[in-house]
């Protein structure tokens, strides 16, 4: 059939949250665990013109041009040459054959004469504090080979500098792409813009770089998005503002505070990290369990504000869909989907009642471990900040949420008999008012986010502790030839086995080398060599940097999920510059495979 002309909401379009219903207690043994509404207290936000056309756009051109190579998120990072109604005219007024299709060549060539390439709305741009060589990088890389890769690395920050176009801050209705203030530092490949989490591990590869004016700009740039929006969010894209990821600016500002002692700059990071803070301790975000003595625990849960597909996989998530009868059942998938997006670890059996069935994902019904560590890092971090700066009463508040929030993982998420930390499923589709813990609602299934929590200092100063999640992350399977794998499931999807992610790797092996517990170390040299290796030895093959490695194999990098393998790649740089300059590396230590 034809396809009807997209719906245009306004801007301010009020979608309020229907109330969460009641259902029984359900266990973890049972397929499909119970979900938290997404019609719930907090606003959908509404779509914009220009994205509810693109999607249009989209589905088109899947129809199109076939699945083969599809990726969905190209449609609606292109950006318009004229103004939306003209090229929505324009896009009616296509030949359709009876089916509702466009010939592959109409729509190549109504492509080609009303849209800009996707990515052209960013410049490149050299980064004024890069430099060939930095004085002082690396003294620990004692091997020639791996010291001239570090430096190929090194030099990849220049290659995904780029700043946004003026055309941006003039025409904002004709892109997605957000302004703003500073240039920026992209993942690479598809990855056209800023993402959140991403931006640690780009900063601490930028610091062991010497690039602090550059480390300094994402911040700010991301300081400028909770300015507007109220969070930072998932990435700089129209159709990321109903989401956002793993909160870790906090821990941005303070690495770079401990690299430059810039107080003025700690001291203008305070007030939107406190507003940071506020923002994942809301109501949508907050959830309240009683432990077994009767003491109340506050813990934070990932929550997108959003009950639809996915602009960047919009045919994607409808196809998935597509059997669900209910129109609320459709909601919840979609609202679960986007919750999981929101955790970074898109998509992972972690998230499904059913690990065999994707429209099982139940995010919103988890209180995961990471994201609550996550937060008391940022609880001592702020404390720390305001402390340095001279505000004596907000460290003091932080200190003691970040004291609250220890206890709480303690009573809701440590289990002694596996020596970790394992997420917390919710007891009734509710997930209002007071939850009583049980001990069958943690899943006691391995992922490597079970050993997340040794990488906040409030964990790994407890050298006991350590010694007991050292030997428990040995025993787990997770520990492979290459790396840390995410999980012992192999599903296909990118967030488990046998994927490993290079923030997983350096969260554990920082956590286990900041504890000073000389096992722990010596296990976390262990794993950055396997990791290191496999690298270099991908990187000389392929000519890249990947986002995500097979850690079954050296030198292979990873795959599954819902695009192809991405390289370029912000955080693998990252975090291979930043354990070289931890660890460094002997000149007679192999580094081939």
């Amino acid at each position: 059939m034809i396809m009807n002309k997209p719906f245009h909401f306004t801007p301010f379009f009020p979608l309020l949250l229907l109330l969460f219903s009641l259902t029984q207690v359900f266990s973890l043994s049972q397929t499909s665990p119970p979900k938290c509404s997404p019609n719930s207290s907090g606003p959908v936000y509404p779509t914009t013109p220009l994205l509810t056309f693109l999607e249009n756009v989209q589905e088109t051109a899947l129809f199109s041009f076939g699945k083969s190579d599809f990726d969905p998120k190209l449609y609606v990072d292109l950006s318009l040459k004229l103004d939306l109604s003209t090229t929505d005219r324009a896009f009616d007024e296509l030949h359709r054959y009876s089916n509702g299709s466009v010939s592959a060549e109409d729509l190549r060539e109504f492509l080609r004469e009303y849209f800009e390439g996707a990515g052209e709305d960013l410049v490149y741009v050299k980064p004024e504090d890069f430099v060939p060589e930095p004085e002082g990088f690396l003294p620990k890389v004692k091997n020639e080979q791996v010291r001239n890769w570090a430096l190929e690395v090194h030099s990849l920050w220049k290659n995904l500098s780029r700043k946004v176009s003026d055309e941006v801050l003039k025409n904002p209705e004709l892109h997605t792409l957000l302004p703003l203030p500073h240039h920026v530092i992209i993942p690479g490949s598809r990855f056209r813009e800023v993402y959140y989490w991403d931006s640690y591990w780009v900063i601490r590869g930028l610091l062991t770089s010497k690039m602090y004016d550059t480390a300094k700009a994402i911040v700010t740039n991301l300081i400028s998005l909770i300015e507007k929006y109220g969070h930072v969010l998932n990435g700089a894209r129209a159709y990321y503002t109903n989401r956002s990821q793993p909160p870790l600016l906090s821990a941005m500002v303070h690495e770079i505070y401990k690299r430059t002692g810039d107080l003025e700059f700690a001291r203008k990071s305070l007030p939107p990290l406190i507003k940071e803070h506020k923002f994942w301790n809301s109501g949508i975000h907050k959830v309240t369990v009683q432990d077994a003595k009767g003491l109340n625990h506050t813990l934070t849960r990932y929550y997108a504000m959003w009950n639809k597909p996915r602009p960047e996989s919009f045919t994607m998530d409808k196809e998935f869909a597509s059997n669900i009868t209910s129109f609320s059942e459709k909601q919840q998938f979609y609202h679960e989907v986007a919750s999981t997006a929101e955790s970074g670890w898109d998509f992972s059996t972690r998230w499904m009642g059913n690990p065999s069935n994707f429209t099982t994902l139940a995010t919103t019904s988890i209180l995961p471990v990471d994201l609550n560590a996550f937060i008391l890092g940022m609880e001592l971090d702020i404390a720390l900040l305001a402390k340095v700066t001279g505000d004596s009463c907000i460290s003091h508040r932080f200190e003691k949420a970040s004291r609250a929030r220890k206890k709480a993982m303690e009573s809701v998420f440590w289990n002694a008999k596996t020596g970790q930390w394992l997420d917390y499923w919710l007891s009734n589709r509710k997930c209002k008012g007071v939850q009583k813990w049980k001990a069958w609602n943690q899943n006691e299934k391995t992922f490597a986010s079970n050993f997340i929590p040794l990488w906040i200092e409030s964990f790994h100063s407890d050298a006991p502790l350590v010694r007991k999640v050292a030997r428990s992350l040995q025993r787990s399977g997770l520990v492979r030839d290459a790396g840390i794998a995410t999980s012992l499931t192999n599903s296909r999807q990118q967030w488990d086995f046998p994927n490993g992610w290079a923030p997983i790797q350096h969260m554990i092996i920082e956590g286990l080398v900041k504890s000073g517990v000389k096992e722990a170390r010596l296990l976390a040299e262990e794993i950055a060599v396997r990791w290191i290796r496999t690298n270099y030895v991908c990187y000389k093959k392929t000519g890249n940097m990947h986002e995500k490695y097979n850690v079954e194999k050296c030198g292979y990098f990873g795959g599954g999920g819902e695009y192809v393998p991405q390289t370029g790649f912000g955080w693998s740089n990252g975090v291979v510059l930043a354990l070289l300059e931890e660890f460094g590396w002997p000149e007679d230590l192999r580094i081939d495979c």
